[in-house]
């Protein structure tokens, strides 16, 4: 009797110790590549001991694995880029709230779930890139605007098959309402130069090289080709600033539904929406902090100031569906 309690002591000795044990590591399923989110983690395990493993991958497999694996799951969170498919991943199913008065004081409430089921961590603006050579900037203005004659046979678009354009649709779908969605949408289709290219790089290089005048890019496409070009004849331009402001989307994270390890997960992510860990995320993606107390890497602050769109950005989850629809009545492929 008196061995079977020493038994049982031990076993429950073991089972605190690799309890405490596995609260210090954090896992985390990432669809950022690891040159963009290493130096974060090594930077929280420089400071609290706490190991962060991840492994990378594109987010629909992330996402899909984290529900297959249910409640086996190994990670603790998931971080991808743009609301909509943290909204997605809500939907699915796979994420849990996760309470913060930290969180909700260093994150503005449109760059967070309302059901705070995620965070955005980071932002990105989704604006306008235009030629120095052959465009004024006076002769800019709004996304809507080039939906118009003007820009007729000058425009560069990314395909609709990225999620970047279906949460710019979106938000424009929630700003104008349907049939004035698609009339701009129809306008920028008819507006192309050529046909819409793979990824952001590909527009701004095709700006450079005369092939169209103006395109739609997230920014910090354009800081990277301008770090390794500084004489690129492209430029940015921020929209709508007499009236919404700049579409602003973000990468962001969530606490996953059957996460081993909540409350450290919890502690990663308050810390990840602090000082320290924002001013990496903008220096090494050159990305806008998320946290608004950060300011953004001298680089970015040379880009200029804008006013952002206060839209949620949860709008491009909840009308993504409809925005994909939209893309492909109006034969952007």
């Amino acid at each position: 009797m008196l061995a079977g309690k020493r038994l049982l002591a031990a076993l429950a000795l073991l089972s605190s110790a690799a309890t405490a044990q596995g609260a210090q590591e954090v896992v985390v399923y990432s669809s950022r590549i690891d040159e963009l989110i290493k130096p974060v983690f090594d930077a929280y395990t420089a400071r609290t001991g706490v190991k962060v493993n991840f492994i990378t991958d594109k987010e629909a497999p992330l996402m899909q694995r984290i529900k297959a694996e249910g409640q086996h799951t190994k990670a603790d969170l998931l971080l991808t880029v743009d609301a909509g498919n943290l909204w997605q991943a809500e939907q699915m199913g796979i994420l849990q709230p996760l309470q913060s008065p930290l969180i909700d004081a260093n994150i503005p409430p449109q760059y967070r779930a309302a059901s705070h089921a995620w965070t955005g961590l980071s932002l990105r603006a989704r604006t306008i890139a235009y030629s120095s050579e052959r465009v004024k900037p006076e002769a800019l203005s709004t996304y809507e605007a080039l939906a118009g004659e003007a820009w007729e046979g000058r425009l560069c678009l990314r395909t609709a098959k990225k999620v970047y354009n279906q949460s710019l649709t979106a938000t424009l779908i929630e700003t104008h309402g349907p049939e004035h969605a698609e009339r701009i949408i129809k306008g920028w289709v008819n507006n192309l130069s050529t046909d819409v290219f793979s990824d952001d790089i590909a527009v701004l290089q095709a700006i450079a090289a005369g092939q169209c005048d103006v395109g739609i890019v997230n920014s910090y496409y354009y800081g990277r080709l301008h770090n390794a070009a500084p004489s690129l004849p492209v430029k940015l331009y921020w929209p709508n600033q007499g009236d919404r402001g700049v579409h602003v989307n973000l990468s962001g994270v969530g606490l996953t539904r059957y996460a081993p390890h909540p409350e450290a997960a919890k502690a990663l992510v308050e810390w990840m929406t602090g000082a320290q860990a924002q001013a990496i995320f903008a220096s090494i993606n050159q990305e806008f902090p998320a946290n608004p107390a950060v300011a953004p890497s001298a680089e970015v602050a040379s880009w200029g100031a804008f006013k952002a769109d206060t839209l949620p950005v949860e709008v491009a989850g909840r009308r993504q569906a409809e925005a994909i629809r939209m893309m492909d009545r109006a034969a952007w492929n």
